[in-house]
């Protein structure tokens, strides 16, 4: 959703050193990219800037990342989602799930990293090229989790209402992380999500209307009309 993941699960086997060298020169054109973006702001960071900072060649900045916002962008998150959701019990119920996958993957993917993901977040709100980049990748999960709605449920993968199930599981995650940067990373983004999937998963609550307690005026449309 936000922070990008760079190194495999503990769980996972020890990569190879051809996959490790890979990962180490991501993690230093990430690196580099969010240190000059502090520095300089994101429109003045240019990719020879980061090549150069990383270390490395432009050719080898665009052969990691096809454009500057893929390096602020891009990750794992899909995948290790759909993975993480195939890997629960096959009967258990998908909002349940959900909880369950959401939960770990902001404990190790945002709580982990949280400065990187206030900033990733941010330039997702300041800037469209950002943004229009992320909702990109957000229709790209969004098929995934298609595939995986399918499975749990024997429906055709390409049907509506497994398409709109998964896409407004990633419109909601979408917005919530927008939510979360235009309000200064204040609120708890853990908290924030378990309401999105409470609405998914029950729809709008009524809202709460304040209880004048026999205190105050009430509102106008509640006050009795003077005698004329």
């Amino acid at each position: 959703m936000t922070a990008a993941r760079t190194t495999p699960p503990a769980d996972h086997p020890r990569l190879g050193l051809r996959e490790r060298k890979k990962i180490k020169t991501r993690e230093a054109i990430r690196a580099a990219t969010y240190a000059l973006v502090e520095e300089q702001g994101y429109d003045a960071t240019t990719i020879e800037q980061i090549a150069e900072r990383a270390e490395v060649s432009p050719s080898t900045v665009f052969r990691y990342f096809p454009a500057k916002e893929d390096i602020v962008l891009t990750d794992e998150y899909g995948p290790v989602l759909v993975a993480e959701l195939r890997a629960r019990p096959a009967d258990e119920p998908w909002p349940k799930s959900v909880r369950q996958v959401m939960r770990k993957a902001i404990g190790t993917g945002v709580e982990d990293h949280l400065e990187v993901s206030r900033l990733r977040t941010r330039l997702m709100v300041e800037v469209p090229a950002v943004r229009s980049r992320m909702m990109e990748g957000m229709s790209a999960t969004g098929r995934m989790l298609c595939s995986v709605i399918a499975e749990r449920t024997g429906r055709d993968p390409g049907s509506l209402e497994v398409r709109v199930q998964a896409m407004s599981l990633v419109g909601g995650l979408m917005e919530t992380t927008l939510f979360w940067a235009e309000n200064g990373h204040r609120d708890d983004l853990a908290d924030l999500v378990d309401r999105t999937l409470t609405v998914l998963e029950h729809g709008l609550p009524p809202e709460e209307r304040p209880n004048h307690g026999g205190r105050g005026k009430p509102p106008r449309h509640e006050r009795p009309s003077m005698p004329s």
